[in-house]
């Protein structure tokens, strides 16, 4: 180990182990993804721009919404821009810092979509399980005050984990996978990675379980209202928590694939099921998640559908 961080010098760029030569096929992979890339844009920011310029929908549930969908445009902008430029290049690499700053793009956007699905399983538990009194629960200072957490802690939180991260001494440059990720980056340290780790360990066990958990109670609580309470309780239940819970399956699955992708061996895996399950989480929310809620909810389809069809 000492020989080697005496042989370690600081690296200036990474270069990413995934990649092959696809020949002319990258040309049609870059239009593929290019074309999903916009159709995300543009979805989501539909769905922003519905819900801003729609008073009926300045509503607890449709504000967290809206932070949701400004998410997922976050994310698949630290992506796909990014992923585009790879596709198409001939060297697969990256700068240090340019590296660092996907990282940070990324992590934010994933716990900033756990935040944002937390809080709109605890919005959804007091529309359900108290209805009289929501609007004094959920009021407008609330919101915000949520809505402000929702960002700024994850924020904060990985500042903090970049900073220990960049810190580093590495003694190899060669990250494999599509693009850039944290705990890729650490396994190439030769130097004390320990404080990374509590630090990862304590934030997951505290805050990651505890938002899980918050998730867990807030839909058990939701389920024993709707088996004692009344038909129109219920379907109130379905659609406005059906949506929201396959956003959430979706997220965990996608959370899954991407742990898996980093701890465990999946060299043996078939090339082409490593890269799909590299981008399922990064590629497949964003685009999951306006459609999910555009086509079930029912006050955003009519006004989708009206401005469609040119009659506002």
């Amino acid at each position: 180990m000492i020989m080697m961080m005496l042989n370690s010098t600081q690296v200036s760029y990474f270069t990413f182990g995934a990649y092959f030569d696809l020949g002319l096929f990258k040309y049609l992979l870059f239009i593929i993804s290019m074309c999903f890339y916009v159709v995300t844009i543009c979805t989501n920011v539909l769905l922003i721009v519905v819900i801003c310029m729609n008073r009926s929908l300045h509503e607890p549930m449709y504000l967290f919404l809206c932070s949701l969908f400004v998410n997922e445009l976050f994310g698949s902008t630290g992506l796909f821009p990014f992923l585009l430029v790879q596709i198409l290049s001939d060297t697969h690499t990256v700068s240090f810092s340019s590296c660092y700053l996907q990282i940070f793009c990324l992590y934010t956007y994933a716990n900033v979509q756990f935040y944002n699905l937390a809080v709109m399983s605890y919005d959804r538990y007091l529309a359900i399980c108290y209805p009289l009194q929501y609007n004094t629960y959920m009021a407008f200072n609330k919101v915000i005050r949520l809505l402000v957490l929702t960002w700024v802690f994850p924020f904060l939180s990985n500042v903090i984990m970049i900073s220990l991260s960049a810190s580093l001494r590495l003694c190899g440059n060669i990250i494999d996978r599509l693009f850039c990720d944290n705990f890729s980056v650490v396994k190439l340290a030769c130097s004390d990675t320990t404080i990374i780790y509590i630090y990862g360990l304590m934030y997951t066990f505290i805050v990651l379980f505890g938002l899980a958990i918050l998730i867990f109670y807030t839909y058990m609580r939701i389920l024993r209202v709707c088996i004692s309470g009344s038909k129109q309780t219920r379907e109130k239940a379905v659609s406005t928590c059906t949506p929201h819970l396959a956003s959430l399956l979706n997220f965990f699955f996608g959370c899954f694939f991407e742990i898996a992708q980093g701890r465990f061996d999946m060299n043996r895996a078939p090339i082409l099921l490593r890269i799909c399950l590299s981008l399922y989480f990064l590629t497949c929310q964003p685009l999951f998640n306006p459609l999910m809620y555009g086509l079930n909810l029912t006050k955003i389809r009519i006004i989708c559908k009206s401005l469609v069809s040119g009659q506002m």
